[in-house]
Formats: C-alpha cells, structure tokens, sequence
C-alpha cells in the first residue's frame, strides 16, 4: 500500500537510487506500468514515482508506450546489459561461488557454456581432495556425455534441441556413453523434470559428475555449474546426497547474473 510522502523532505540520494532500481523492477516485471501500479508495488506516493520515471526516462532506461501513462523499459537497459561480456560475467560472479563449494565438498567445480555444439569450459575451482585434477578451463567437452553438456542441451527449447541432437556424433568415450538419439532425449528429459543431470562414467572411466543450469535475468539457462571427482568417492548415493548444495550452488550465481524469478520481463 502506497504511503503519503508528499509532504517529506526530498529524498537522499541513496534512497532515491534503492527506490529507480525498484521502479525498473517492476517495470520489468510486469512488462509495462503506470505511475499507480508502480506507486502501489513499491509502497511510495505517486509524486515519488513521476519523479524518478521522470529522471529514468531522460537516461533512456524506461519510455513510455502507446498508452500514454504507462512506461516500459528501454534501450539504455540493453546497453548497460550488452556492456558486460557473458564470459567475464560468469566467471566473475560465479568464482567464489565454486571455490565455496569446492572447498565444501572437496571437488573439482567447473562452469561451462553451450558453443557449437560443444561445452567450453570458463572456471574451475579445486577441491582439497582433488589435487592434480586436470585443467578444464578453455577446453571443449561433449555434451551427450557430460553433466554440463547434458544441462545446456536439457535447457534448448524442443525444437533447437531436437536439430542439436540430431546433429551431433554420439561417439563412445567408455561403455556407459549413452550413443542412441532415444537414450540421450530421456536423459535430457529427465533434467528437466529433476532440475539436475548426472554421468556415471560416460565421459572418463572412473569419473562421475553433476551438474545443475545457471540462469541469467530473463531466465535463460546460459551456462553449468558442474562438480566432478572418482567413482571410489564420488559415486551415485554421493552425488544424490549434494544435489541440493549444486542447486544453490547454481541458484546463487543466477541471482548474482540478475535472475529474479518474479523478475522475469514479459515478452
């Protein structure tokens, strides 16, 4: 309920920024708004919310629409976004993430990203028990046969994921690879459903992994945070058991990249 600050004081600069960042909220999330709408979800008097609307569109951050009164957002929002590389993004938002968790669970943690048909992998973080883990960072893995591979494929809408796995080379890396078009679609369907997807000795004999989606501020799955290790101690009872810190783990990230999930603009 919108409170009557008319008669207070002009606001304090940080105030007045909390209160933008939360006009461009709601502007995003309900795809347009008034001066009413906006006044009633963030609790101030609609003077307030002219204001800030007022000082937001001479920035271009919002623009009003064909109904004069309402406003969305506008181009100045995609540029501040597009100014960012998603590379840098990622890793700087999600290295401390993984080394967390790393150092929690005492895996190797990787990030990866959906590239011509492969996983490319941007970060690595060591867990204390797995010292001489190979280096990850840079290279490129499959997807039907790893954890990360098997999340950004789950993430495809069901056409590009049909054409995608249509096209790639299910090649046998071990004799658990799943090389069937059948066998790989119900795993990715099973990722949906479960929100995670594993390999039990798909990619290397001996090496089990997990991974979960992070997501960016429209809710796109844009990259896998995945943490791997032995069989000997890294084995399918193990990894059902830190599903939840995964998802956290992911799930923080994907704040940090601007995922709100009552955030997300409407089309």
């Amino acid at each position: 309920m919108a409170t009557d600050d008319s008669t207070r004081a002009p606001e304090g600069g940080v105030q007045s920024v909390d209160r933008a960042f939360r006009v461009l909220e709601v502007v995003a999330r309900l795809g347009e708004a008034g001066v009413s709408a906006i006044a009633t979800e963030i609790g101030v008097h609609k003077s307030t919310v002219s204001r800030l609307l007022a000082s937001l569109e001479e920035h271009d951050m919002v623009m009003q629409t064909h109904n004069r009164g309402k406003y969305r957002l506008s181009l100045g929002v995609l540029r501040l976004a597009a100014a960012v590389p998603e590379r840098l993004e990622i890793t700087e938002y999600g290295h401390a993430v993984c080394e967390r968790l790393a150092g929690k669970l005492g895996e190797t943690v990787n990030i990866a990203v959906l590239r011509a048909n492969t996983a490319i992998h941007l970060d690595q973080a060591r867990g204390p028990s797995s010292v001489g883990t190979h280096n990850w960072i840079g290279e490129q893995t499959p997807l039907h046969a790893t954890a990360s591979g098997k999340v950004l494929l789950a993430a495809l809408d069901p056409d590009t994921r049909r054409t995608v796995v249509d096209s790639l080379e299910l090649h046998r890396y071990t004799e658990h690879t799943l090389t069937t078009v059948a066998a790989l679609t119900a795993e990715l369907d099973a990722a949906v459903t479960l929100g995670y997807a594993v390999v039990v000795e798909e990619f290397e004999t001996g090496l089990n992994a997990i991974a979960a989606p992070i997501l960016d501020y429209t809710g796109k799955t844009t990259a896998a945070l995945s943490i791997s290790g032995p069989v000997y101690r890294f084995d399918e009872t193990r990894m059902r058991a830190i599903v939840p810190d995964v998802l956290a783990a992911a799930a923080e990230i994907s704040e940090k990249m601007g995922y709100r999930e009552s955030f997300i603009p409407t089309a």
